[in-house]
């Protein structure tokens, strides 16, 4: 049985296909203004890439903030069960889950089989999600994929003490015009992302092993700001950011 599951996020859209539980493939795509069209090239792209058609897929499943605009899904599902299905594939000891995506972020925590127990969720504001380390990039003139190794060389984290993007900009600005190093200020934005994100982990009572998934877990000073905070390891799959489409690859493959 071949199953497909498509993750259409702000930011990026991801596919998965798995063939009697194992993983074929994943596409990465930029979901653009069409929601649609973009879950229709990640599948496009991936099918090619395998050399599948899609007629011998049997079921899909979608999720993620567009997965109702794709018509070629038999189903569509929330982005925390497909996040806890796809950590518990990818390493069945996980308890809980970070997932920090373009426009939210969460913390989940799930038992043995992979079932939600409990989650928090920040859908409400962009600081803590990719689109905050987005706008910081800019204002720093630095590649977002150099944020990560950049922040690892700071001697000392610089104090971004605003939870609001627009008004943390405004500190990073300030910042700048006083000559403080770059490497700081990156690593004083993740600490910044680590305690917003860190007081939802709280919340819901996040253990041992923990997961971090979404494109943010690519940025290895966000992780280690998050261990800092937490004390605790976070394991990061070299699959993190396609961990929602094959969560709902593998419920798909449930159906």
């Amino acid at each position: 049985m071949k199953t497909l599951g498509l993750d259409i996020g702000s930011i990026t859209t991801k596919a998965a296909i798995l063939e009697d539980g194992s993983l074929l493939g994943t596409k990465v795509v930029f979901t653009g203004y069409n929601a649609e069209n973009a879950g229709r090239r990640a599948v496009d792209e991936l099918l090619a890439e395998l050399g599948i058609s899609q007629e011998e897929i049997d079921k899909i499943v979608s999720t993620g903030y567009g997965r109702n605009s794709v018509t070629l899904a038999d189903k569509a599902v929330t982005e925390i069960t497909c996040h806890a299905k796809g950590a518990h594939y990818l390493n069945s000891h996980i308890r809980s889950i970070i997932d920090i995506g373009g426009q939210d972020s969460k913390t989940i925590v799930i038992d043995e089989d992979g079932k939600v127990k409990d989650f928090a969720m920040n859908d409400k504001c962009a600081a803590g999600t990719g689109r905050f380390l987005e706008v910081m990039a800019r204002a720093l003139e630095v590649d977002l994929d150099e944020f990560g190794d950049i922040s690892l060389s700071a001697e000392k984290p610089s104090k971004i003490s605003s939870l609001c993007t627009v008004f943390a900009e405004s500190e990073v600005i300030s910042l700048i015009s006083k000559g403080e190093e770059r490497p700081n200020i990156i690593a004083g934005i993740h600490e910044s992302i680590a305690a917003r994100v860190g007081a939802m982990a709280h919340r819901t009572g996040v253990r041992e092993p923990v997961m971090m998934t979404g494109g943010v877990a690519k940025n290895s000073g966000v992780v280690k700001a998050l261990e800092e905070k937490l004390g605790l390891s976070i394991e990061v799959s070299v699959n993190a950011q396609e961990n929602g489409a094959i969560g709902a690859a593998v419920l798909a493959a449930e159906l």
